[in-house]
């Protein structure tokens, strides 16, 4: 069984995760999508929050597991799920030389682990879970956040931040 791990905080899920995910999913037997916390990272969204709303805009998707991890590093939790890929995203160049370095080290230590790199189209590519959480605020703002997330997120600003 091909088994792959898509982390991230998701903080929140974006159309670009989504699409990372849908993509997991018909490479992989199993995608477990799981949730990194980093104590240097203050959150907008609480994990319960961030859990469901991965839940909620992946509900159709067949083999999903959703989780989380703490003070793990990644190749060691995809290696104690069982995983033999870890799937990463690359929205642009600075993407590549980080998500490269990570690749290597992460093969220092499990070397038997393989990470895939996949390229989101264009229109998706350069949005990240900090760059629509910096939409909010402006007038205006629901229509440009609207596009570049997942409706149960959308609705999820919507109660956070107010219509």
């Amino acid at each position: 069984m091909r088994i792959a791990v898509y982390a991230g905080s998701f903080d929140p899920i974006t159309n670009g995760h989504l699409w990372m995910i849908e993509q997991g999913v018909k490479l992989f037997d199993q995608l477990v999508v799981a949730i990194g916390t980093n104590p240097d990272k203050r959150y907008t969204f609480t994990l319960e929050e961030r859990l469901r709303l991965i839940e909620q805009s992946t509900g159709g998707l067949p083999n999903i597991r959703i989780d989380h991890f703490t003070n793990q590093f990644l190749v060691h939790y995809a290696n104690a799920v069982g995983a033999s890929y870890i799937l990463r995203g690359i929205r642009n160049e600075g993407d590549y030389e980080y998500e490269r370095v990570l690749r290597h080290l992460n093969s220092d230590q499990r070397p038997e682990i393989t990470t895939v790199f996949l390229m989101p189209p264009r229109a998706i590519a350069e949005v990240s879970s900090s760059l629509v959480k910096g939409f909010v605020g402006p007038e205006g703002w629901q229509a440009i956040v609207a596009q570049y997330v997942p409706p149960p997120v959308f609705a999820c600003f919507l109660e956070k931040f107010g219509p």
